[in-house]
């Protein structure tokens, strides 16, 4: 069997490849965004826990505007988008940075404000609100 090695891919290991050549930069697609933010915006009708009962269409309108009047948004910078149900709705509302997979809550928008702030501007991450 061939020698397995490793590939790292945005600081994380990824699946086992064999034979594998020095990886360079030129062969690492670029994003277009930054960050890619998700907010869960599902609205269920069964009465279950869902994002939107705890104002998640607003919090992500108001996310989307913040962006915007901040001049972060678009090509090389940052993109608010809704997304359906993340079937993380017992710890929601919920929203998802990519492209390091982070998972955060919230409950309004100075919260939302935080994450912009230490995430999304200054590359860090609110630990107390991550889930």
């Amino acid at each position: 069997m061939p020698a397995r090695s490793f590939v790292l891919v945005q600081g994380r290991q990824a699946s086992a490849v064999y034979n594998v050549q020095a990886v360079t930069a030129h062969h690492v697609p670029m994003s277009y965004y930054r960050y890619h933010v998700f907010f869960c915006c599902n609205q269920r009708d069964n009465g279950k826990a869902c994002c939107n009962d705890h104002g998640a269409q607003r919090v992500r309108d108001y996310a989307k505007g913040r962006i915007k009047k901040l001049g972060l948004s678009g090509k090389d910078q940052v993109r608010i988008n809704q997304a359906g149900c993340m079937d993380r709705c017992e710890e929601g509302p919920v929203l998802v940075v990519y492209p390091e997979e982070t998972w955060y809550t919230y409950v309004d928008e100075a919260d939302v404000d935080e994450i912009i702030e230490e995430h999304l501007v200054n590359g860090r991450i609110v630990d107390r609100l991550r889930i």
